[in-house]
């Protein structure tokens, strides 16, 4: 067989062009050195020359580095899937090789530099991850064949890196649970775009999703509901029960599968609003004492934790502590959204905490505002003894929350700027354009979809460049009120989440939408081959 591979007939440099191989009669299908989302640097050699893989093919890594082992693993499996070609692994450097190695001289933690020649792929990051990265993009531009054909990766080279630290991706639990087994399948989906957060929406009104050993009846009451609403005009509720939860052991699975693929799990345990399947399960912590149940409708509830309760605050640094056991991730996120404060202007112990603190009404911040912001407060000198930053939504600067505060910044475009001006590390995620599950703001049709996505900057123009640096990055979000399964799931994210890929990770100068929808076509070749669901009306913009 390494006869055959000297003498290889000179392939032409057209994507997926066929040419045959002389001694195996093989048809061999040309890649793309451009993918998605698109590389910093990309430098075609457009002589022809092309590495190709087959069964002699091997990925050698370093001795003794599991992460790499594990990466050249993930490496054979992805050709073995996308190819049909099986491919040895070796720790001996060999030609007929792709080489995975670690480089120092590699510039950025998460980048990376993939050499492509006939003989020989070289793939060297300064960090594992950045390895992994490199994967990612090796595995995008091999041409997907039916096993009868072998594969060709274009001759040239790839300088790449990130642009944003953070790229996440969050997906609500709370409204509509999904198995173990079916979230690894999304955390896949992520490392596929690059994406290294996984924001995990635990908790809501209508579900409490996560088990906390010290308050069992947050699972035992609080996981389950008689039914859910159909539709938004008669509020109508279907009366089918609705029920799951996480045990503490198979949240540490999901965050043990996503650091092996570079993501890092962050929780989220939304309060002092949206709480209404706590407090079905422990009335003591609400302003009037209930009772309430598990929500079976959505939208925005009166009913939320009292702030000016001891037993509350005692309550959430309890829960915080327990979910810091389970997930080792440096931020914590506790929502501090939609959290009406009527009951707190009437509650006595909510009055008497605000008097106690001689909290005063100004201009821009309610006294009951400024009882949250110092309720969350209390909540993240907790997580800040564990050395860890806690993340909250936009609606926490209404109440002007301490500086070190991450704020993801959704219910405008605007909302960045403000959160930037105040000082805050700021993830961008607005309604408007990186909501993928809001039917008003972002319908699923064609490429009209992905243009929403792929259009919106998060670096706004208008502050200051010092301001600017506050943006350390950007994140999809799917809300599962009407995302009842898998195929809706999907549709949702893809292909908006190849857009949002390319905005977290590629630099503005190398963006450009008409093109990105041509290397559009082969990542949905890719979904296909991983049977991952997308709507078809898509073929209908590009062409089939």
């Amino acid at each position: 067989m390494k006869s055959c591979k000297l003498n290889r007939l000179i392939l032409c440099c057209a994507s997926l062009m066929p040419v045959f191989l002389s001694c195996s009669q093989k048809e061999v299908l040309m890649g793309d050195l451009n993918v998605i989302p698109v590389p910093f640097e990309v430098v075609e050699q457009n002589d022809g020359m092309s590495f190709v893989i087959d069964r002699s093919t091997k990925i050698c890594y370093p001795e003794g580095n599991e992460k790499m082992k594990r990466n050249a693993e993930f490496l054979a499996s992805y050709i073995k899937h996308l190819t049909g070609t099986e491919v040895k692994l070796t720790t001996k450097a060999d030609e007929d090789a792709i080489q995975l190695s670690l480089d120092e001289t590699v510039g950025f933690d998460e980048g990376y530099e993939l050499n492509v020649s006939k003989n020989l792929v070289t793939l060297k990051g300064k960090t594992e991850a950045g390895v992994f990265y490199g994967i990612q993009t090796l595995s995008k531009i091999m041409p997907i064949t039916d096993g009868t054909k072998l594969a060709a990766i274009p001759a040239g080279n790839i300088k790449d890196h990130p642009r944003f630290d953070y790229r996440g991706f969050m997906v609500d639990v709370g409204r509509h649970f999904f198995s173990v087994d079916y979230l690894k399948e999304v955390i896949d989906m992520l490392a596929l775009h690059n994406i290294n957060y996984f924001h995990w929406h635990l908790t809501e009104d209508q579900g409490w999703r996560i088990e906390i050993k010290k308050y069992p009846k947050l699972t035992e009451i609080g996981s389950k509901r008689n039914g859910t609403m159909k539709d938004w005009e008669t509020k109508e509720v279907d009366n089918i029960p609705v029920s799951g939860f996480y045990t503490q052991e198979e949240a540490k699975e999901i965050v043990r599968y996503a650091a092996e693929r570079y993501i890092t799990v962050i929780p989220e345990i939304d309060m002092p609003g949206h709480m209404q399947a706590a407090l079905a399960a422990y009335p003591e912590l609400g302003c009037t004492g209930g009772p309430y149940e598990v929500a079976t409708t959505f939208g925005v509830f009166e009913d939320v934790l009292c702030a000016g309760n001891e037993k509350t605050l005692t309550f959430a640094k309890d829960v915080i502590n327990e979910i810091m056991d389970i997930f080792p991730s440096s931020y914590v996120h506790i929502g501090g959204d939609e959290c009406p404060k009527k009951h707190w202007k009437t509650c006595p112990k909510c009055q008497k905490k605000i008097k106690e603190l001689g909290l005063k009404k100004t201009k821009n911040h309610t006294k009951e505002n400024q009882l949250q912001a110092w309720f969350m407060g209390e909540v993240e000198k907790e997580i800040q003894k564990r050395g860890k930053v806690m993340m909250a939504w936009d609606e926490i600067l209404e109440g002007n929350p301490n500086k070190s505060t991450t704020v993801m910044a959704w219910t405008s475009p605007e909302a960045r700027v403000r959160s930037v001006e105040s000082g805050h590390k700021t993830i961008v995620c607005p309604i408007t354009n990186y909501y993928f599950s809001n039917p008003r703001n972002n319908k699923l049709k064609g490429v009209s979809s992905i243009k929403k996505v792929y259009d919106f900057e998060p670096v706004p123009e208008n502050v200051t460049e010092e301001q600017k640096k506050n943006i350390i990055g950007a994140q999809g979000c799917i809300w599962t009120e009407w995302t009842k399964d898998s195929v809706k799931m999907e549709w949702q994210m893809m292909p908006r989440i190849a857009a949002l890929s390319e905005i977290q990770w590629s630099e503005p100068q190398n963006r450009n939408l008409d093109d990105f929808l041509k290397r559009l076509k082969h990542q949905l070749e890719i979904y296909k081959a991983y049977g991952y669901n997308y709507k078809q009306d898509i073929h209908d913009d590009l062409g089939k």
